[in-house]
C-alpha cells in the first residue's frame, strides 16, 4: 500500500445556509469513502462550532463539503487559510467570484464565454422605471429569470413570463436577498460539466419534469429528474462544451473539483454559472459523471482529496 500524502481527514459539513441539509448529505457521503479508502476521519459543523475552534494539530486536512452561504463563497477558506491547514475544493478569491453571479458573468464575458443576456439590481434600486429601462437597454425578453446573486442549488430562482410577475417577483425576493440578477431565460437542453483538477471528464444531459433544474428537482428522488450520460451532442458539440467548461474553470481560478451549467440552444453554449462545491449525494451529477469515466465513488472523493492544499 503506497503512503499517503494525509491520513487525518476533517470533513467540514452543514453549517447555517440554506443548502445544509444537502451539505450533511454530501458530507456523510463523503466520510463513508474515506473511511473506506483507510482515512482517519472526523467531522466538524460550523452550525454549532466557529471555525477557529478547529484544532489544527489533530487533523492533517479539511475536507470542505459545505454549500452555499459561508461555505463556499470565500468566508470558510478564509478560515481554513488563516488556519493554514489544507483544504480541498477552491480558495478564497475563485469561491467568492464564483458564488457571486454578477462578478462570474463578467469573467465569463471577458474570456468570451457565452452566457445569458443580463443586469443586477441591489434592493435600494427596486423601482419599476429601472426595471423596464434596464429590460430595454440589454434587449432582455420575456420569459426573464430573477436569482439572488449569493445564493446556490437554484434557490430563489423565479422565471416570470411578463413584467407584472417580474414586479411581484422581485418584491418578494428583495425582503430576503439584497442583490437579484434579471437574465434572459434560454430554453434548449440542460447539460452540466463537471471538471476535476483542469482536466474535463464529461458532459450530462438533464430532462426535468419540473419547469427547470430547480432545488427539488435536483435533491428530491420524487421529481424524477432525466439523467442522460453521455449528453445527446454530436461529437464536436460534446468536445466544444467540455473546452468551455475547463476554459471557465481555470479563468476563475477554481481548484479541485467544478460543475459548470449550461443550456444548448440554436448550437449554442450558454453557461449559466459554475459551482464551485457541488453536491456530492447518491443523487449528484459529479458522481455520476466521473463514474461514467471510471471513477468509483471513493477514488473521486480520494482525487479531490489528494489535490488539497494552502493558498489556493
Amino acid at each position: 500500500m503506497s503512503i499517503k500524502k494525509f491520513k487525518r481527514v476533517l470533513v467540514v459539513l452543514g453549517g447555517n445556509s440554506g443548502e445544509r441539509s444537502v451539505s450533511l448529505d454530501s458530507g456523510k457521503a463523503c466520510v463513508k469513502a474515506l473511511k473506506k479508502e483507510n482515512y482517519t476521519v472526523s467531522t466538524f459543523d460550523p452550525k454549532f462550532k466557529n471555525f477557529n475552534l478547529i484544532d489544527k494539530k489533530k487533523i492533517d486536512v479539511i475536507f470542505n463539503a459545505l454549500h452555499g452561504k459561508n461555505g463556499e463563497d470565500g468566508v470558510a477558506q478564509s478560515y481554513f487559510e488563516y488556519l493554514r491547514i489544507p483544504y480541498t475544493h477552491s480558495g478564497i478569491i475563485s469561491s467568492y467570484n464564483s458564488m457571486n453571479k454578477a462578478i462570474s458573468k463578467e469573467i465569463f464575458i471577458k474570456n468570451k464565454i457565452l452566457t445569458p443576456k443580463y443586469f443586477y439590481l441591489s434592493k435600494n434600486e427596486n423601482k419599476n422605471t429601472i426595471l423596464k429601462k434596464n429590460l430595454s437597454k440589454k434587449k432582455i425578453k420575456f420569459p426573464v429569470v430573477i436569482k439572488p446573486v449569493n445564493e446556490g442549488s437554484s434557490l430563489g430562482v423565479v422565471i416570470n413570463k411578463d413584467f407584472t410577475e417580474l414586479k411581484k417577483s422581485s418584491k418578494v425576493l428583495f425582503r430576503k436577498y439584497d442583490q437579484l440578477i434579471f437574465e434572459e431565460y434560454i430554453g434548449g437542453q440542460e447539460i452540466q460539466v463537471a471538471v476535476l483538477n483542469n482536466k474535463a471528464l464529461g458532459a450530462i444531459e438533464l430532462i426535468p419534469k419540473r419547469l427547470f433544474y430547480d432545488y427539488k428537482a435536483k435533491y428530491t428522488k420524487s421529481a424524477k429528474t432525466q439523467h442522460l450520460m453521455p449528453a445527446r451532442l454530436k461529437k464536436s458539440n460534446y468536445s466544444k462544451v467540455l473546452q468551455i467548461a475547463k476554459r471557465a474553470h481555470i479563468s476563475l481560478g477554481c481548484k479541485g473539483v467544478t460543475r459548470s451549467d449550461f443550456k444548448f440552444f440554436k448550437d449554442k453554449f450558454y453557461l449559466l454559472e459554475l459551482n464551485t462545491q457541488p453536491g456530492m449525494t447518491d443523487l449528484s451529477l459529479v458522481p455520476e459523471i466521473a463514474d461514467f469515466n471510471g471513477i468509483s465513488f471513493q477514488k473521486l472523493v480520494e482525487k479531490i482529496l489528494l489535490d488539497a492544499s494552502i493558498n489556493r
